[in-house]
């Protein structure tokens, strides 16, 4: 699906923010951008919007973390990662679709080719993929839908969503006695 005139506005200016979060390490930000991109990811089901909220959330983790400290030139890496956001943005700007998501991807490489935090930031990426991909599922699209955008299996993400959800819900149990009166009750 092609991505709207007033939606472009929203990402570029996301895109912005999130470069100067990234300079600031503002976590923070960083997070509540990430979740600002759902909103797009569900209306556009567009690969790029989607992997952008799960790298904004990864960066937002590898900073709130102190873990890019770990990460050999740090601002060096930031300063490549941003000027591939700045091509990013000239894409949505020209409206090529194509050319910004493939940027968007150049930007997923570049984080994920990060040598001494490689696997852990492989690890992160995927929590981060199954978590966003939950939260784009709360907004009804389907769950193979969702794991297909994300490139991740509908398992994962269904035992993720599973979970969360059992967790977020309060299940109240009765005591014994009540439950006997009600066994009772039931077969009398």
């Amino acid at each position: 699906m092609f991505i709207e005139k007033e939606e472009c506005i929203h990402i570029i200016g996301l895109l912005e923010r999130a470069k100067k979060a990234l300079l600031n390490k503002d976590s923070n930000i960083l997070r509540d951008l990430s979740d600002q991109t759902v909103h797009s990811a569900c209306n556009y089901q567009d690969s790029g919007s989607i992997t952008i909220s799960v790298l904004i959330y990864t960066l937002s983790k590898l900073v709130e973390r102190e873990d890019f400290k770990k990460i050999k030139n740090w601002e060096e890496f930031i300063k490549k990662f941003n000027s591939i956001l700045d091509l990013a943005i000239k894409a949505i700007n020209s409206s090529n679709q194509s050319k910004y998501e493939k940027y968007v991807e150049m930007a997923r490489t570049l984080l994920q080719s990060q040598i001494s935090l490689k696997q852990y930031i492989q690890d992160v990426f995927k929590k981060a993929s199954i978590n966003k991909g939950s939260k784009i599922y709360e907004h009804g699209l389907s769950l193979e839908h969702t794991a297909k955008l994300l490139g991740t299996s509908q398992w994962e993400l269904s035992e993720y969503i599973g979970q969360k959800h059992f967790e977020s819900s309060h299940i109240q149990t009765m005591d014994v006695k009540k439950r006997a009166k009600m066994a009772m009750e039931f077969f009398s």
